[in-house]
């Protein structure tokens, strides 16, 4: 399998999944051209008409596409890696209903503030919109080491890539220090360290 990237996006959390699941693939970073080019110029949108990171190209030919399914799917090949619990269950429910806050409520109000023509009134309201997330997440993360207890799970990679742009967007963790802690046990996990250097995020 190969895995379409851009180093430090969203990209990161399947990425990052595939190594705690000892899922080897084939890494494809693409270049921030306007045609979104790899190294053998495959263009991106020639695998993925939207355009957009993370893509999955599967062994048999298809194209995965969007981050929260592609960690499943990848989770679910391994499932003795207890990155996802068993389909059916509540606590599988519960790792669906954390992507699915990751991805609507932080991954998508992040986007704008990267963006050069965004208006700062514009940044400044979804700076304020975080901040009322991250109160929250603060206090779901007390007492707790992951998201949902004591394993690393799917959502706990897809979290910890979106939280990572905080300083980029001139968000300083440290005030909720749940957060800054958790951000910095996920980062000292070996397999996310590899991945971190993998993608040049980290000195190798």
């Amino acid at each position: 399998m190969k895995l379409y990237y851009w180093p430090g996006a969203c990209s990161l959390s399947p990425h990052i999944v595939s190594r705690e699941a000892g899922i080897e693939l084939q890494l494809a970073q693409l270049d921030r051209s306007a045609e979104r080019k790899t190294a053998d110029g495959t263009v991106l949108l020639s695998v993925n008409p939207k355009n957009q990171v993370p893509v999955l190209e599967l062994d048999d030919g298809q194209e995965l596409t969007e981050g929260p399914v592609i960690v499943q799917y990848l989770a679910d090949r391994k499932p003795g890696s207890d990155l996802l619990p068993a389909a059916g269950t509540m606590e599988r429910y519960r790792i669906q209903e954390w992507l699915n806050f990751v991805t609507s409520e932080l991954h998508k109000t992040f986007g704008p503030l990267f963006r050069p023509n965004t208006p700062e009134e514009f940044k400044t309201i979804s700076k304020d919109y975080l901040s009322q997330r991250f109160d929250w997440i603060n206090k779901e993360l007390a007492g707790k080491k992951y998201l949902t207890g004591d394993k690393f799970t799917v959502a706990d990679a897809y979290l910890f890539t979106i939280l990572r742009w905080a300083p980029r967007v001139g968000i300083d963790l440290a005030k909720w220090p749940n957060i800054a802690t958790y951000v910095d046990r996920v980062t000292a996990r070996p397999k996310v360290q590899e991945a971190l250097k993998a993608e040049g995020l980290l000195p190798s």
